[in-house]
């Protein structure tokens, strides 16, 4: 199964990061508006263990698709999302955050992903990997962006 890795430095201090990311509307705020994406619902305001969250945007191929996500692990300064239903087959994301001083946090994402549509998802693997890179690059503006001007 492929996996995708993406990591950044943002200037602000571990727990101004850890409290963005695990309130729910981080997820507005970081993602590209061309997915224009929608939560739904959420059984928790804030990113907890066994939270459950339905989210709907424009996924794959610029059609809108409906996400249904649930947190498996979790623990100080790192969680995992696991997608439960959505236009993946499967989708494992573990989000990972580390002190590094002087203001400083590395954000760390790691996903593991695999396309449907068998033979025909897995020639798109590169594709999606691609796409994959534009929107964590956008997360990242937007996150440093949203945190930085925030302490400034």
């Amino acid at each position: 199964m492929p996996t995708f890795r993406f990591k950044f430095v943002v200037q602000a201090s571990i727990e101004d990061v850890w409290k963005f990311y695990t309130d729910v509307n981080h997820l507005e705020i970081i993602t590209p508006k061309e997915i224009d994406l929608k939560i739904i619902r959420t059984s928790s305001q804030d990113i907890t263990l066994g939270q459950e969250i339905w989210l709907s945007g424009k996924i794959i191929a610029n059609r809108r698709n409906e996400w249904h996500s649930n947190i498996t692990f979790m623990k100080k300064y790192e969680y995992v999302d696991e997608m439960i239903t959505g236009p993946f087959k499967t989708w494992k994301h573990s989000h990972k955050f580390k002190d590094l001083g002087g203001n400083g946090t590395e954000i760390i994402d790691e996903i593991q992903f695999e396309l449907p549509y068998g033979i025909l998802g897995r020639l798109l693997q590169g594709y999606a990997s691609n796409q994959l890179k534009k929107t964590f690059y956008h997360r990242k503006l937007a996150t440093c962006n949203f945190l930085e001007k925030k302490l400034n």
